[in-house]
């Protein structure tokens, strides 16, 4: 495949227009002016910006248990359609996944269905699972700890059991809030092991983690955008996820620590629930993947941070952190996964356009800052101007 005439975004913020060429599925040339071969495809960007494939490394994808909300096809069909070409799925499933058996298992059923590349994170479990973490952490995103309730039986809260979660792991994940926040920086503290916060949501957390890298610690921030975009005015029936929505105060320090550099990533947990569930009782989870990366181009369009920014934190960041093996960046040896995104098609997100099996999106009534055009998975067209095409997904793997 040769992708002409891509507007990309160099790290000195330089944007150049450049050709892209695909051979078997890894990135083999970038340059002006390229050739191409005998039976090579030929696709046309048109001096629209390329971007490297979205990583998105906190998805609840529902399958398996939960398959009536989402289910892998249909949740990375909304991922081929926002751009998202690698999604990794956090382990409050049901069962949970806190065994080498289950993890195989999600893994079989996993084969075959996805429109995306994935990964999985694996659960530690209040019972200490750290022997079943020693089996399978080199196969795995990350472990995963809930420092808080959520979405299924999963807090942990016992010393003696989070020491060991966290020594047998090669790197945490964590679901805290507030004051847990602190607390998981005390555990990354004591037992040297990088450290993910999760959804970060409230000023007071940013500086937590601002004054932990200051002291050197190995610890990650994410943002979801309904944190970015939304705060405590949009509260409604449908609003409600863990963490909650907060102040419009705590949605400036956010974007403030996106943008300089404290708030490494942008991860949508994407928890999906039919609308009859979140309308019957308080049901926690919104979903996220679809337009995760149209609603970040709104705040490019808003000069709330740069393209180059926006590729760092939905992209290359990510693709560092978990160590995923050829994804993250536009360079020669790694994958050809790639989005092309059109500034110029901005529109109102409707419901009715919505392919995650949930059917509806809390982004609904808001105009995007563009719209994607094509998502590339290793050199294939999954997903070109509303249509879709192969499920080639597959599981990623890591470095080291």
């Amino acid at each position: 495949m040769l992708i002409k005439n891509c507007k990309l975004v160099l790290e000195n913020e330089q944007e150049v227009i450049r050709d892209i060429e695909i051979t078997s599925g890894i990135i083999t040339a970038i340059g002006e002016k390229l050739e191409a071969k005998n039976g090579e495809e030929i696709i046309e960007a048109e001096g629209n910006y390329v971007l490297p494939g979205i990583i998105d490394v906190h998805t609840h994808m529902r399958d398996p248990g939960l398959c009536h909300k989402e289910d892998f096809t249909t949740g990375s069909m909304a991922c081929a359609k926002g751009g998202v070409t690698t999604f990794i799925d956090m382990p409050n499933t049901v069962p949970n996944t806190t065994t080498e058996k289950i993890l195989e298992e999600k893994r079989n059923n996993s084969l075959l269905m996805s429109y995306s590349d994935y990964g999985f994170h694996f659960g530690g479990s209040r019972n200490d699972n750290s022997q079943e973490i020693e089996k399978v952490k080199d196969g795995v995103a990350s472990t995963k700890i809930f420092l808080n309730m959520s979405t299924g039986d999963m807090l942990v809260e016992e010393e003696k059991v989070l020491e060991n979660l966290f020594r047998s792991s090669k790197i945490i994940s964590v679901h805290g809030e507030e004051e847990m926040v602190d607390r998981a920086i005390d555990l990354c503290r004591k037992y040297k092991k990088p450290l993910y916060l999760c959804h970060l949501s409230k000023e007071s957390e940013v500086e937590s983690l601002r004054k932990a890298k200051e002291e050197g610690l190995e610890v990650y921030g994410e943002v979801a955008p309904h944190h970015l975009f939304f705060n405590e005015m949009d509260k409604s029936q449908l609003m409600r996820m863990k963490p909650e929505l907060k102040s419009k105060k705590d949605n400036e320090a956010l974007w403030k620590g996106l943008m300089d550099g404290t708030i490494d990533t942008i991860g949508t947990d994407h928890a999906p629930h039919r609308l009859e569930e979140k309308m019957e009782k308080v049901t926690f989870g919104i979903p996220g993947v679809e337009h995760s990366l149209e609603m970040m181009l709104k705040g490019v369009e808003e000069k709330k941070l740069t393209m180059r920014r926006l590729m760092e934190v939905m992209s290359i960041n990510p693709g560092k952190i978990f160590k995923i093996k050829g994804k993250g960046n536009i360079q020669v040896g790694n994958d050809g996964d790639l989005v092309i995104v059109d500034l110029n098609q901005k529109r109102i997100i409707e419901r009715d356009e919505v392919i995650s099996k949930c059917g509806w999106s809390p982004y609904e009534g808001q105009k995007t800052g563009g719209t994607v055009r094509t998502t590339i998975l290793r050199g294939q067209v999954v997903y070109n101007h509303g249509e879709f095409y192969k499920k080639i997904g597959r599981e990623v793997q890591y470095n080291g």
